[in-house]
């Protein structure tokens, strides 16, 4: 099953990166051409690219774009400031930081094997990596899939919030990834999107993807999950996690908390679909993950228009955490983490 591409490297180490600018879906493709370390932190930012995976793939690659033409003089210092200026644009998920990190490791491991070195090598090994960063995000989405793909039955109702697909990631998703292996086996089942206030993710992105692959798809608003629940229209509710703790608590986008709350008031099961690069074993527990706060405008304007009276006072919390209490299993590229404890978490990531 083909998916868009989300984000790629064109040409070599003097090359840029070209992304689907996710604002602008559903009604229009286009895809956006960075050139600086600039334009990738405004992408981010702006979440013309978003989802933990994809985030993390565009920093790393935006890494390149920020030290082209840097002389070998300096070159050690202006690494650490696009470094930590990528990983500033926004702080909840760990992929970013996580990918940042590598691919400067990488560089400084090749700075201390030699004695003489030019920029333009360093260039190179931080294309490579971040290559193949991507490469390895797309063989762990197929992977998730095929872990997760037993757990949705023929006939079945999913529900999922937010958008976990392709578009998050390098070719596949975490949670979508889950339902296009499903739909690959032969099953026929329903989804149903939440809208995913304030941003509509679920509405503008999940159902878009969804659609390209023939899946049966029911947009509902975020209000509606409880009601669909209560008629016995869902099954199995599966979302994706953008920063998971050492215990399982699992920060995802601003609602999936409340779904969990839900699912289990209605005996249905909740599960997480991320790749072992969302787990954050530094922390003990979801309290400690630090929360984005996002522009009050996204909340009191939507659709074009101003939606609330000017000077309203607006909480806007970009994500939230579900406790690992309320999570049935973590879908990883691993294998199903069940139940949700820290001795299984650290014993499927290899006690990192």
């Amino acid at each position: 099953m083909a998916t868009v591409r989300t984000i790629a490297w064109i040409g070599d180490t003097t090359g840029f990166v070209r992304l689907i600018d996710q604002t602008l879906l559903p009604t229009e493709v286009q895809y956006r051409d960075c050139k600086t370390a600039e334009e990738i932190w405004e992408a981010i930012k702006k979440l013309r690219v978003r989802g933990a995976p994809a985030i993390g793939i565009a920093a790393a690659m935006g890494m390149v774009l920020g030290m082209q033409r840097t002389p070998i003089d300096g070159y050690a210092q202006k690494l650490r400031t696009i470094a930590d200026y990528l990983k500033s644009s926004r702080p909840t998920a760990v992929n970013l930081a996580w990918a940042v990190d590598r691919v400067v490791a990488k560089v400084q491991s090749h700075f201390q094997q030699k004695q003489r070195i030019v920029a333009e090598e360093l260039n190179r090994v931080l294309l490579q990596e971040a290559i193949a960063i991507e490469e390895e995000d797309r063989i762990m989405c197929r992977a998730i899939g095929r872990a997760g793909a037993g757990l949705i039955q023929a006939g079945s109702g999913v529900l999922t919030h937010c958008n976990a697909g392709g578009l998050a990631t390098a070719d596949y998703g975490t949670a979508l990834a889950v339902m296009f292996a499903a739909a690959e086996d032969g099953k026929k089942f329903q989804v149903f999107a939440d809208e995913t206030r304030p941003l509509l993710q679920g509405a503008r992105l999940t159902t878009w993807e969804l659609q390209q692959q023939g899946i049966d798809t029911t947009l509902i608003c975020d209000n509606m999950a409880a009601q669909v629940m209560k008629e016995g229209r869902v099954q199995l509710v599966i979302t994706g996690a953008d920063r998971i703790a050492a215990n399982g608590d699992s920060a995802n986008k601003i609602g999936t908390y409340g779904v969990a709350l839900l699912a289990r008031a209605h005996d249905i099961p909740f599960y997480i679909a991320a790749p072992s690069s969302t787990f954050d074993l530094s922390l003990a527990h979801g309290d400690l993950i630090p929360i984005e706060q996002r522009d009050p405008s996204e909340v009191t304007h939507g659709l074009g228009r101003q939606i609330a009276p000017q000077g309203t006072k607006v909480y806007n919390p970009a994500f939230d955490v579900t406790p690992a209490r309320l999570i049935a299993g973590i879908i990883t590229e691993k294998g199903i983490i069940a139940p949700v404890t820290e001795g299984n978490i650290r014993s499927t990531m290899g006690g990192a």
